[in-house]
Order: C-alpha cells, then sequence, then structure tokens
C-alpha cells in the first residue's frame, strides 16, 4: 500500500468497507439470504428452506448450467486462440497497424452486447452461413464478446516480456516456431490462463446477446435466472444465482490453480 502512515491506512480501509460494503457485499448478500427465503415481508427476506437448490440443481436448472458451461469453455478457448494470434501477429507490424488491428478486437465491447447479438443473427440467417437457431451461434457470439479481453491481456503480457530470451535461443539456431513453441508461450503461460478464466467468467454471465440468439434446446442458466425473476419467482431465481456464482468461483478457482503453477515454472 502507497499509505505508509497507521492512520491513514485505518482511514484508507474504512473508506473501502464504506464503499465495498452497500455496494459490490450487500447485494450479493441479500441474492444468498433471498435464495433460502420463503417470503420478503420486512427489509430482508425471511423463512428458510432449501428446497430452491434442489430445483436448481436438478432437471431444466441443471441442463442450462451444464449449456453454461460448455458454452464458456468452447467461447473461452476459441477467444483465447484468435486472441493470442492476433496479439502475436500484431506484435510484428508497425504502430499504425498495431492499432488498427487493437480497434478491430475492442469494437466488439465497444458497443451494446445487444448490438453485437443482434449483427450476429444477420450475419449467420442465411446461406451459405446458416447459423441461426443453433447452439454454434450463442457460443460464437459469446466467443466476439470475451475475445478482445484475452487479446488485451496476451498483449500487454508481449509487451513486458524480455526479448534476450528469444534472442538467446535464435543465437543457438532455434527456428522461429520452436522459439514460439518452447519460449515466447510457455514465457506467456501464466498471462494465458488469467485471459482464460476472464474469458470463462465474462461468458458465464452473459445474457444481453445471449437472448436473442439461444435455441430452446441450448438454454443458459442466465436466461433461467431471467426467466424465473420475470416471473416474479425471485427466490428460485436468487438460487439459480448462487449456483451460477458458486461454479463460476470454482472455475476460477480452477484455473488460478493452474496459473499458479504456471507463474511458478
Amino acid at each position: 500500500m502507497l499509505v505508509h502512515s497507521r492512520g491513514a491506512k485505518w482511514a484508507v480501509w474504512a473508506l473501502f468497507l464504506v464503499l465495498f460494503l452497500p455496494l459490490f457485499a450487500l447485494p450479493l448478500l441479500v441474492v444468498l439470504g433471498a435464495s433460502f427465503a420463503t417470503n420478503w415481508s420486512s427489509v430482508l427476506p425471511s423463512g428458510f428452506t432449501t428446497g430452491h437448490y434442489s430445483a436448481a440443481t436438478r432437471g431444466e436448472a441443471l441442463q442450462a448450467l451444464t449449456t453454461s458451461l460448455l458454452t464458456a469453455a468452447a467461447a473461452s478457448l476459441l477467444a483465447l486462440t484468435a486472441g493470442t494470434w492476433a496479439a502475436l501477429a500484431a506484435a510484428g507490424l508497425k504502430g499504425r497497424y498495431r492499432r488498427v488491428l487493437d480497434a478491430l478486437f475492442v469494437l466488439p465491447v465497444a458497443v451494446p452486447s445487444v448490438v453485437v447479438g443482434l449483427a450476429i443473427l444477420v450475419a449467420f440467417s442465411k446461406p451459405p452461413f446458416l447459423l441461426n437457431g443453433t447452439r454454434e451461434i450463442v457460443i460464437l457470439a459469446h466467443t466476439v464478446l470475451v475475445t478482445a479481453f484475452a487479446h488485451q491481456s496476451v498483449s500487454a503480457a508481449l509487451a513486458r516480456l524480455d526479448p534476450a530470451y528469444e534472442q538467446a535461443a535464435a543465437s543457438l539456431g532455434a527456428r522461429p516456431a520452436h522459439v514460439l513453441w518452447r519460449v515466447r508461450l510457455p514465457l506467456l503461460l501464466p498471462s494465458l490462463t488469467a485471459a482464460a478464466g476472464l474469458c470463462f467468467a465474462l461468458s458465464m454471465g452473459e445474457l444481453s446477446a445471449t437472448m436473442m440468439l439461444y435455441p430452446p434446446d441450448w438454454t443458459p442458466l442466465p436466461v433461467l435466472i431471467f426467466a424465473a425473476t420475470d416471473r416474479g419467482a425471485l427466490f428460485a431465481g436468487s438460487a439459480l444465482a448462487v449456483v451460477l456464482m458458486a461454479a463460476t468461483l470454482l472455475a476460477l478457482f480452477a484455473v488460478s490453480r493452474v496459473r499458479t503453477r504456471a507463474s511458478y515454472r
């Protein structure tokens, strides 16, 4: 921490708690409490039941969670591949062309995600690229929306790499492909895992574009949460939201373990 005075440190922590608790922690705690509640007759939900979680971990809800996990995993892998490839390609370009490439990848997050969903719906609703009504169009939309974060993360990591490693490998006779696979990518592994975790988390929570594209047999969990709360089932929707948060946090924890080992290596 940049503050060295003990009193100033306590003041900074107090300010952090004052801002963090009502803006971030309290809403999540209310959702957690509502997931176990049976009614909401006062300021906070009351009553206690685990029945909402019984419904949230079976049948349609379990299928929706599986759909979200598969969609996020596929979109993260595709986004990481495309973003890493673009970042590596941009590293060899001149300043002007690199800025153009960066702008192209950032464009999907510079506009509302519902616009991205509409654009993909229009673009892939006619032959020869007919994807409307398929699960692939949902995965494609998620990939487009999260690739920018993978590209920016890898680009920042590339800028911090010491070129001496690559120069040493090249001086020993290693070919460019060998330098890429044995030197650059291993050095980028911590950043790659961090980018994968970020893309996964963003995909798990994506709703706007998904609402425009998902077919009936490929319904992600955020859509189910929206449908539950829209019809007034707030407690059931809260349980689904907690399940979504728990699944996302578990996946991020697994990715963080990989990142820790990669950093140590």
